[in-house]
């Protein structure tokens, strides 16, 4: 891969739609958050906490991750967290964020939901203040948890849902299709939440098809098997539906097993909404740009591929149709400039 394309990459205007916030807990902060709350860890170094992310699949991926959530206790913490994903990403140009959060990996542990949710929006608001990075914030439930419990978040969320954009549904994919959480997002949808879902990442083609007929879900998240079903790809294409493809976090979880094999090209020659993020940057080894790059080198895209990427991660985003075609237009900006 070319310096010059990886340049060309990192000063792109970009938007992040796929980003769980605690996914971005790399070693170093979780040592120093661990001993900031006494909270001690099953690790003798950085070098012992860095051997534990070999992990084998998404399942012993989320062992090690629920984990790293146990040093995450404060406000503060959180604030921390989030400012230090904010703070890379304004390196990297990206202009909008529109970030996961789990409540339920922090309330099950007699976190408060306020704790949660304050210290990311004073960072979310600090980084817009200071960077001009905006955002829409997205709640997650567990999938792995009853849906009585993503009901009782949702509940817990009230007070601040003129702060949460959308809500979506994550964690552990394998039987746990999206009928399971019909009644949770009903209730959501008639509270005014935006609808993300992610789906078809271990899971098989129908788990998309419940998030779209069953959750209401406007985007995707991963979305990568869809290819399984030519009738799926069809109505995705059809009806515009976006995918937030996390290439980096697919080999990492072994969903494909060399980027070289990876669907996105396919995805994109199919006519797909396709948009680049990287899901869970500090434990799959590269954060937004480097998912461009990587992608870039093992698939052959170019310049042109990489500002269609990029065009597509704003239209694709919850940002207003004016917001949308001012950020578009920088993209496409930058793009000429690059050519002249």
């Amino acid at each position: 891969m070319s310096a010059d394309l990886r340049a060309f990459a990192l000063g792109l205007p970009k938007a992040e739609l796929h980003l769980h916030l605690e996914g971005t807990l790399e070693p170093e902060m979780m040592f120093e958050l661990a001993e900031r709350n006494r909270i001690e860890l099953p690790y003798a170094s950085l070098e012992d906490a860095r051997a534990a992310y070999d992990f084998r699949d998404l399942q012993s991926f989320l062992d090690l991750y629920y984990a790293g959530c146990a040093v995450l206790i404060e406000e503060e913490d959180f604030y921390d967290l989030t400012w230090a994903y904010l703070v890379r990403a304004a390196r990297e140009n990206i202009c909008h964020v529109e970030p996961f959060f789990d409540p339920q990996t922090h309330t099950d542990r007699g976190i408060l939901f306020g704790t949660v949710i304050t210290g990311i929006l004073r960072a979310l608001e600090d980084a817009e203040d200071r960077f001009g990075i905006t955002y829409k914030l997205i709640m997650s439930f567990l999938r792995d948890r009853p849906s009585s419990s993503a009901l009782q978040t949702l509940e817990r969320a009230r007070l601040y849902g003129h702060r949460v954009a959308a809500v979506g549904l994550d964690s552990a994919e394998v039987g746990h299709p999206p009928e399971d959480f019909a009644e949770v997002f009903e209730t959501a949808r008639d509270r005014g939440y935006r609808i993300v879902a992610h789906a078809g990442e271990e899971g098989p083609p129908r788990y998309i098809k419940g998030a779209l007929d069953v959750l209401g879900a406007e985007r995707i998240d991963h979305g990568v098997r869809c290819l399984e079903d030519p009738a799926l790809v069809q109505r995705l294409a059809r009806d515009r539906v976006p995918l937030t493809v996390c290439p980096l976090s697919n080999v990492r979880l072994h969903v494909v097993e060399t980027m070289s094999e990876h669907p996105l090209r396919r995805l994109m020659d199919a006519g797909l909404v396709v948009t680049i993020n990287s899901d869970d940057p500090a434990y799959f080894g590269g954060y937004l740009t480097d998912n461009y790059v990587e992608a870039a080198g093992a698939l052959g895209l170019t310049r042109t591929d990489l500002a269609a990427l990029a065009e597509a991660s704003f239209g694709a985003s919850f940002l207003d149709d004016d917001a949308k075609e001012a950020r578009i237009a920088e993209v496409r900006q930058y793009a000429a400039d690059d050519k002249t």
